[in-house]
């Protein structure tokens, strides 16, 4: 059967796919695997060839402070304010002076709002403030392996 469409989804990008390579290198950090290519990219090496992994991976969740009512009323105040003075500002430039100030009273109780109601919906089930990031426990380099061998060489050379 055809398409009717012709070849419209020529151009599209596939499905993602599993990397593919010979391991060429294996690291615990991010940074030490991205100074692998580079050392690799630096001596000309056709880093077209290279692909890092990701392997193990973790969601980890970085607590970073308590939430309190006092934190949560701040915060939105703050950001309140700041969008109600650009928000005035803007107004401001069409009309009389008086936009500024009703702009930032608008934000301030824009921010409260905005803030207080979903914290008040927890109802003291998360009360801190957190970052989630995804990590993997450990990096490997992948290379095609027509060019494997070479690539394992030069990264023993590194190690040294």
């Amino acid at each position: 059967m055809t398409n009717p469409l012709g070849n419209a989804s020529r151009n599209r990008p596939g499905l993602p796919t599993p990397p593919s390579g010979w391991p060429v290198g294996s690291y615990p950090t991010y940074a030490e695997a991205q100074r692998a290519v580079d050392y690799l990219a630096d001596n000309a090496f056709p880093v077209e060839n290279v692909t890092i992994v990701g392997v193990d991976l973790m969601q980890v969740e970085r607590v970073l402070y308590r939430l309190t009512w006092g934190k949560v009323i701040g915060g939105g105040i703050v950001s309140g304010a700041w969008l109600g003075l650009f928000m005035g500002l803007l107004l401001s430039l069409f009309t009389n002076g008086a936009a500024l100030i009703v702009g930032l009273v608008g934000g301030i109780i824009f921010g409260l709002i905005s803030t207080a109601i979903p914290y008040a919906a927890t109802r003291g089930q998360r009360d801190f403030a957190s970052t989630m990031q995804l990590v993997a426990g450990r990096y490997d380099v992948l290379c095609d392996p027509k060019a494997a061998e070479q690539a394992r060489d030069m990264l023993a050379r590194l190690a040294i």
